[in-house]
């Protein structure tokens, strides 16, 4: 399976609780942090929630 390099760009200031909870999931804490991910639907849905907030990149 191929995976996903997801980086957190903007701060979670103003933002609801379950996009934080959605960033949280993906193991993301501060800006700038990359975590790298199974490219799953479910950690798809978690990157379309919060894609304002975060840059995927695919990963070999």
């Amino acid at each position: 399976m191929t995976q996903l390099k997801v980086t957190q760009t903007r701060g979670l200031v103003g933002t609801q609780k379950s996009q934080k909870a959605s960033l949280r999931t993906l193991g993301l804490r501060k800006i700038h942090q990359s975590v790298v991910r199974e490219d799953t639907p479910q950690v798809r849905g978690l990157i379309n929630a919060v894609r304002h907030l975060v840059n995927v990149e695919e990963v070999k």
